[in-house]
């Protein structure tokens, strides 16, 4: 029940909405309700094309419409209808007809169930004002007297404002003696001569309809009160008007009445006359003036903004003179126009059979008078019926239907009318649910939802409402439910989901609906933005990541604003700002950008926002207000700043600049670094140079403009500064010295006629000092002796002075080549590639300059293996600075070599020592340049080589090494070598191999210094079951494998007679100079000693670590894979001399070789 008399109090709530309003489906019947009408008064203005006056009204069934004029019907011209009325309600008068059309007018709207009406709508059409033609006599007047011009403005419409002026436009002037009413009447307190004039004019201004119109103009004659026979000469004496009371123009009488109405704005005034013009005071008698009066029109005219009851009462304003007083009251009434005490009437909705009071509850000053209607028609007390209207109440007794209508209160006095119209329903209806059936509802996890559930019904309803059937589902703490019928539910949970169920019923019957509830996931962001500093001119990226429920995928967005203010995005190529998936890029970012930034996530139901600070980082703005100022001199002064706004970068330091005009005018040089955190520098300026500077600042964005350069700032001549620097002697011939020296910039000149004095004398002697002044940058001293030490000063002087006392140099004179050559050279060999020479240095004297150091000369003259070949090789090293001794490797084995050792200084070298002649010893052979392997048996193979190229030595032997290999891993499963004597041996038959087996040869010559690097080859024995097919091969293609023996026979014949021709002495270009670098043999050697050196190349022949597996297989190791077993296959074969070497060419090599080795016979 407590819920039914919520929803009752609802209901009448709802109809009190539109004062005869009923907020009830349409689906019910029910009297029309005025919705919108046009309020009155309509002023129909002169340029208005057409007037509209318009009334609207709903109801069921639909409204139609009339109207009546001044209390009579009236039809309109046209009408307009919409597509909810059947006749419309609104009209439009055109222009050319209004001023028939004038008057008040009230709209009906009816059905069968009742009529509304309106309050009344005046239209009012105006004429264009205009003051009536008229002849007005002139006002003549004596002096002193008072003169009032009328102006009598027209009626018009809206404010309108009033001018006194000439004819030529001109204000009349208005004071304490001259002044204007409220109605545009001009009062003159007393007239002077002055005041003559034929030319007053009154001018009103409509602002509304921009209008002016002017009265006729008045003339004003003011009688003087000179004697009519006083001369000429006295025309310029005045004569004072008399002393008179002072009287009231305005208002006229003892005492006025003024009536006003509530919230109006009061205005009292008083214009008084008399000579001297008399001032006027007010008053309100019995209390004070309030404190919102104020006083105008030179104190005439009192003001009281909105007056209230309490502003009323008896005013008083006096007018002054010396002559006298004279006042005036005013009885002040407020009063006020009807208005509602409680509100307008509210519509009521009844069941058959209950009494119903209707109150209009008015007020207003004088006591309003009520008029009732029903329906529109005048409403009548039945003291003998069931319908009583009891003043400001009407009772209907035990009411019936057809007492439903709309009744009309109007409440009227002389200051207007205010009506309401109350809808009376008495009728009986069963439950009829507003809300849509299903209706769905969303709300985010934690959220408040409120699911409605409206109700129209006579009696009012009860109302309950279920989930899953069951009204337990929906009490408890979290649900609520509302008067209205509606049900709030607070912090939703995921299980509140499902179907609501929502139950009305009265005694005429019940209604439910069904409502659906969706409880959501809420909005997230997870990946919130962050604060950020960008440079000025990059691009800023901000990253907004969010969660949301995947139902509301089509309304989620992200949002962003820049304080407070949404950012616009387009999407054009030049738009600054790109969103995409969540991140938000401001291109070429400015200062304008930096602020805070939000994103906001949200759908249609909820967001959520995460803020983030952009500070944008630019160079700093250039200093302003640049100050000069003097220090102890002229040339020394103060230079301070203003700093500008560093935007968001701290200035690490400001750079003072200067430009003078004389030397490089408009070129801008640095002058100084001042810390960041000063805004002051200290200067010190060169003489006779016309400066101004300028700064700016620095920050880690990089430079900022440079601020406005000072005034022109020019320092006085002065004797120079400073002296040359830099100072270089040379010697470029032996007897003399060139000086120069950096000379002064031109703005260290400080003033004109800038010359060097060139000061010099010999070291140690104490001789005096030889002078020489030069205006250029160079000096060159003649006939001096060879390399002799001197002492150099160079001061600078303009015409002003000397600069200060030179620093002295040391230098000497010209150079000359040595005279003297090393003595006592000696040479020791160290192995066969390297040998350490030794001499005896020269004497400082015969260098005759600075020293370079010595160059070491050596040729080789012939090899020892063959005496009869004869070389020409030279080569040199030149070693730096004062030494002894030297290291020189690159030299060849077992040759004879000469060597000579020469000093050198920057002139050119000295004579060459004394010839020292001296044999390399023997050292390793080269590698062979040839190894095959051919002639393969199932435990025998053919092994043939060629002797090297460089033997480097008297060759004594070769060693061979084999090893047995793993085909499938190419590991060495045995290995196995022997020592093959004589020097001549280029093949060797090895037997006790295995069968079907792959080994690799290792063959290395050798001589008494030991092996030199192996040559690497691989092969395999035949396997037992390829055997008879070779045999088949071999019959079958042996005229194949004859011509192949004969080539291979014919080609290893040639390579030995080159050989043989090469040993009997041919001799061979050579170069000249071999690399200054060491060898092979000689790196990691340091240039001044051997205690690290190591002779790996003299080994003995057999157990030689360089002739090891281990030793060599990686170092210059060349490896054929090619088997022989597949020449055996049919591609070829060898004869058991294995002459297949032939195929093969040897590689040439600088430096001698060795003696032809003749083909050795095979070991079976």
């Amino acid at each position: 029940m407590r819920l039914a008399g919520s929803l009752q109090l609802a209901l009448l709530l709802a109809l009190s909405c539109g004062a005869a309003g009923l907020s009830i489906p349409l689906e019910v019947e029910q009297p029309p309700t005025i919705i919108t009408h046009t309020s009155g008064p309509v002023i129909a203005l002169p340029f208005d094309n057409s007037v509209t006056i318009g009334c609207e009204a709903r109801g069921n069934p639909p409204p139609e419409y009339r109207w009546t004029k001044d209390g009579m019907d009236f039809t309109p011209p046209h009408i307009t209808a919409d597509k909810t009325h059947h006749t419309g309600g609104t009209f439009v008068l055109h222009n050319k007809h209004l001023f028939q059309f004038q008057g008040k007018y009230r709209c009906f709207a009816f059905n069968k169930l009742g009529t509304a009406m309106t309050e009344e709508i005046e239209l009012m059409v105006p004429g264009v004002p205009k003051f009536p033609k008229e002849d007005i006599e002139p006002v003549v007047v004596k002096e002193g007297e008072p003169i009032v011009l009328k102006c009598d403005p027209p009626e018009g419409v809206g404010t309108r404002q009033i001018y006194w002026m000439s004819i030529g436009l001109q204000h009349i002037d208005q004071d304490d003696r001259v002044s204007m009413d409220l109605d545009g009447n001009l009062y003159f307190s007393n007239a002077l001569q002055k005041d003559s004039r034929r030319d007053y004019c009154c001018f009103v201004s409509f602002s509304k309809i921009r209008a002016i119109v002017q009265k006729t103009a008045m003339a004003v004659v003011v009688k003087s009160l000179k004697p009519d026979n006083e001369s000429a000469d006295g025309s310029d004496a005045t004569e004072a008007p008399p002393a008179r009371i002072p009287g009231l123009l305005l208002p006229s009488g003892v005492q006025t009445e003024k009536v006003l109405l509530k919230g109006g704005d009061l205005r009292l005034e008083c214009i008084p006359e008399g000579f001297p013009t008399p001032t006027v005071n007010w008053m309100k008698l019995g209390e004070k003036l309030p404190p919102r009066t104020t006083f105008n029109n030179f104190g005439k005219r009192l003001t009281i903004p909105a007056v209230d009851e309490s502003d009323q009462g008896k005013y008083m304003c006096t007018a002054r003179n010396s002559a006298g007083e004279a006042v005036h009251y005013f009885d002040v009434i407020v009063e006020e126009p009807p208005r509602w005490q409680t509100g307008p009437p509210r519509s009521q909705l009844t069941v058959i059979g209950s009494d119903v009071h209707v109150k209009c509850s008015v007020g207003g000053k004088p006591p309003p008078d009520i008029t009732w209607r029903r329906n529109g028609e005048f409403f009548q007390d039945d003291p003998a019926g069931s319908r009583r209207v009891l003043d400001d109440t009407v009772v209907l007794h035990n009411a019936r239907p057809e007492d439903s209508a709309v009744y009309q209160c109007e409440a009227s006095s002389a200051h207007g009318s205010i009506l309401a119209n109350v809808n009376i329903m008495v009728t009986n209806v069963a439950p009829v649910i507003l809300t849509s059936d299903y209706r769905e509802y969303a709300v985010i996890v934690g959220g408040d939802v409120i699911m409605n559930c409206s109700v129209f019904s006579s009696p009012p309803p009860t109302i309950s409402w279920a989930k899953d059937g069951s009204p337990e589902t929906t009490k408890g703490e979290r649900f609520f439910p509302l008067q209205n019928g509606a049900l709030q539910i607070i912090r939703a949970e995921k299980d509140d989901s499902g179907e609501y169920v929502c139950a009305a019923f009265n005694m005429m019957g019940d209604s439910a609906v069904t409502a659906v509830l969706d409880v959501k996931d809420p909005t997230k962001i997870v990946a919130p933005p962050r604060d950020v500093q960008i440079v000025s001119g990059t691009t800023a990226q901000l990253m907004c990541q969010a969660e949301h429920d995947k139902s509301l995928r089509s309304t989620f967005e992200v949002v962003w604003r820049k304080d407070g203010e949404e950012i616009p995005l387009s999407f054009e190529e030049n738009s600054r700002y790109v969103v995409d998936d969540g991140m938000l890029q401001i291109m070429n970012v400015n200062l304008s950008d930096q602020g805070i930034y939000s994103c906001i996530a949200r759908t249609l139901l909820d967001e959520d926002s995460a803020t983030a600070l952009l500070t944008v980082l630019d160079v700093p703005d250039a200093p302003r207000n640049l100050q000069l100022s003097e220090l102890q001199s002229p040339r020394n002064v103060s230079l301070s700043w203003v700093p500008g706004i560093d935007h968001n970068s701290s200035v690490t330091e400001f750079i003072v600049e200067y430009e003078e005009s004389q030397w490089e005018p408009g070129r801008w040089r640095e002058l100084q670094k001042v810390p960041g955190n000063q805004a002051t520098a200290e200067l010190a300026l060169h003489g006779h140079l016309n400066y101004q500077f300028r700064v700016y600042a620095v920050n880690a964005v990089g430079p900022g403009p440079p601020s406005e350069p000072t005034e022109r700032y020019k320092t006085p001549p002065a004797a120079p500064d400073r002296n040359p620097e830099n100072i270089k002697i040379h010697g470029h011939l032996p007897h003399q010295m060139e000086i120069s020296w950096e000379p002064l910039l031109p703005v260290e000149h400080n003033g004109p006629g800038l010359e060097y004095k060139v000061s010099y004398r010999k070291l140690g002697l104490e001789d005096h000092w030889k002078d020489h002044l030069v205006k250029r940058h160079s000096f060159v001293v003649r006939n001096t002796s060879t390399f002799v030490p001197y002492e150099i000063g160079i001061q600078s002087r303009n015409s002003h002075g000397w600069g200060p006392e030179p620093n002295v140099v040391t230098g000497y004179s010209g150079e000359d080549v040595p005279t003297a050559a090393p003595q006592d050279v000696a040479v020791e060999v160290i192995n066969a590639t390297v040998l350490r020479v030794s001499w005896t240095p020269v004497p400082p004297a015969t260098v005759r300059g600075h020293l370079g150091g010595y160059n070491v000369h050596w040729s080789r003259k012939r090899s020892l293996l063959n005496p009869n070949r004869v070389f020409d090789d030279r080569q040199s090293l030149s070693f730096p600075g004062k030494r002894s001794n030297a290291i020189v490797p690159g030299l060849k084995p077992f040759a004879e070599y000469r060597l000579t050792v020469n000093v050198f200084n920057k002139k050119g070298n000295g004579p060459n020592s004394d010839p020292v002649t001296f044999n390399t010893p023997e050292g390793v052979p080269e590698q062979v340049p040839i190894l095959t392997a051919s002639n393969s048996q199932k435990d025998s193979v053919l092994l043939v080589w060629g002797p090297p190229l460089e033997a480097n030595g008297i060759l004594v032997g070769f060693l061979l090494k084999y090893h047995l290999i793993n085909e499938t891993t190419l590991e060495v499963v045995d290995s196995r070598e022997m020592n093959i004597t004589g020097a001549d041996s280029t093949q060797w038959q090895l037997r006790g191999l295995e069968e079907g087996s792959l080994y690799r040869f290792h063959v290395s010559a050798c001589t008494r210094a030991g092996c030199g690097p192996p040559l690497a080859h691989e092969s395999a024995t035949i396997a037992p079951e390829r055997v008879e097919s070779q045999q088949s091969n071999f019959s079958t293609h042996g005229w194949v494998i004859g011509t192949l023996c004969a080539v291979a026979l014919l080609t290893l014949v040639t390579l030995m007679a080159c050989f043989v021709r090469r040993n009997k002495g041919g001799k061979y270009a050579v170069k000249e100079k071999e690399d200054l670098h060491p060898d092979v043999e000689s790196q990691g050697m340091n240039d001044d000693t051997f205690c690290e050196y190591s002779d790996s190349d003299e080994k003995p022949l057999k157990g030689s670590s360089l002739c090891s597996l281990n030793g060599n297989d990686t170092v210059g190791d060349s490896v054929s894979r090619d088997s022989l077993v597949d020449y055996a296959d049919g591609e070829g074969e060898f004869n058991e001399d294995g002459s297949f070497i032939g195929e093969y060419s040897g590689h040439r090599h600088r430096g001698s070789v060795s003696e032809p080795n003749r083909t050795g016979p095979v070991v079976a």
